[in-house]
């Protein structure tokens, strides 16, 4: 079963990370006890985790489609493998699919966005048992378990019994999984039935505290994905979680459950923008970024990432500004310490290398203004030699007058 997966409409509030990985990383994300920053800087500003080859995650592999010796071990641990043959869901070898057991016809398969359960046996390719749940309950489509479940049940009729197997990069990809024991790049092999399937509740007709309850779900499988690096898939649950805590309510609701839902959404917003982050998204980190301050002005962690972004897009004033802000209400803070000093490095070179530019453009624009100025100097002083001598010429005249009508 996938890390948080939920389970009889409950999720498991166990966060595992990869084998032999570190957690830490997660304060970046608004969890259910709400992540404080980190004193260590290199857990946020620099961190270089494994990049998202595809929506899926994990390493991509090109593994040959299963060959028939593998397929008659299969057909050895079934009782009833010839009502079809292997469907190879998208076309591409790396998932397929085989009905062990009829069920109630096409008419009856689900459709996303249904709450679905099954029974589900996970095993190796060399026949180790990885788990067995009679019961395991999700939204279809929702990325709530492994892809290969979301992929696949959808082609399933009620109660049919069917056997898949999966390439890694459906199920645990390259990181595994250590609960359940998995290794990395491991091929898997379901035993899955289709027990149920019903329409999803009415949202708005919901109890507040249920659809607080479910977008927290929603939320803390987006966490998981974030942690194993499926940034796309964080993405889309902390989406989800969203249109939840956005829904309009038809049921009365009371002034805390208003405020719940409300920092709800903020946490999804800013774990938003932490997977827009991770994949270059900047105008969408942005937006994200600028919805929690509107409504939490003062929020950290979000005007951490506003100038991060901003930094990112060049803006570096306003980015060494929003961090400052964000510093002074956090004057411990290391990360915004770190983050800052490298900022204003950056903004100071650039002014430099402008200044520099413009003085290349320009000549010498100094030594210009100068000879300007003494052109202007001398021109000045020519003029005021000549009006003086025309004055001195005048009052000579003058006085000649004068002294001639005496006489």
């Amino acid at each position: 079963m996938a890390d948080g997966e939920i389970v009889n409409g409950s999720a498991d509030n166990q966060e595992v990370a990869p084998s032999g990985k570190k957690s830490g990383r997660a304060w970046l994300l608004d969890s259910g006890e709400d992540f404080s920053m980190l004193d260590d800087v290199e857990d946020d500003v620099d961190d270089d985790l494994p990049p998202l080859e595809d929506a899926g995650g994990g390493k991509k592999k090109d593994s040959p489609a299963k060959d028939a010796t593998k397929a008659d071990a299969v057909a050895d641990r079934t009782s009833s493998t010839e009502l079809e043959e292997w469907l190879d869901v998208l076309g591409n070898g790396q998932l397929r699919k085989k009905v062990v057991e009829a069920g109630a016809g096409p008419d009856s398969r689900p459709q996303r966005g249904q709450n679905v359960t099954i029974h589900l046996k996970t095993t190796l390719t060399d026949g180790t048992v990885v788990e067995e749940l009679p019961n395991v309950s999700f939204t279809l489509g929702d990325g709530d378990v492994l892809q290969v479940l979301d992929l696949t049940v959808q082609l399933m009729e009620m109660s049919e019994k069917a056997l898949i197997e999966a390439g890694a990069k459906y199920a645990y990809g390259a990181l595994g999984s250590s609960t359940p024991a998995v290794p990395p790049d491991a091929d898997l092999i379901l035993e899955v039935q289709l027990l149920s399937a019903e329409d999803a509740p009415d949202l708005e007709l919901m109890p507040p505290s249920e659809r607080i309850s479910l977008a927290n779900r929603k939320r803390e499988r987006g966490n998981i994905h974030y942690q194993r690096t499926d940034y796309a898939f964080a993405i889309n649950s902390y989406g989800i979680a969203l249109q939840i805590t956005e829904a309009t309510s038809r049921v009365d609701i009371s002034q805390q459950e208003e405020e719940e839902l409300l920092d709800m959404k903020v946490k999804c917003l800013n774990n938003m923008a932490a997977a827009q982050l991770k994949l270059d998204h900047y105008e969408a980190a942005l937006r994200s970024c600028v919805s929690v301050l509107a409504h939490q002005p003062d929020n950290v962690k979000a005007l951490f990432r506003k100038g991060k972004v901003l930094a990112l897009q060049g803006e570096y004033a306003e980015a060494i500004k929003t961090l400052k802000r964000a510093l002074k209400l956090e004057p411990s803070n290391k990360t915004i310490h770190a983050e800052l000093s490298k900022l204003v490095k950056k903004h100071s070179d650039q002014k430099g290398a402008e200044q520099a530019m413009y003085k290349k453009m320009l000549g010498n624009p100094t030594n210009a203004s100068v000879q300007k100025h003494r052109a202007k100097s001398s021109w000045s002083l020519s003029w005021k030699w000549l009006f003086g001598a025309t004055a001195v010429a005048i009052g000579g005249v003058a006085l000649s007058v004068v002294i001639a009508a005496r006489n």
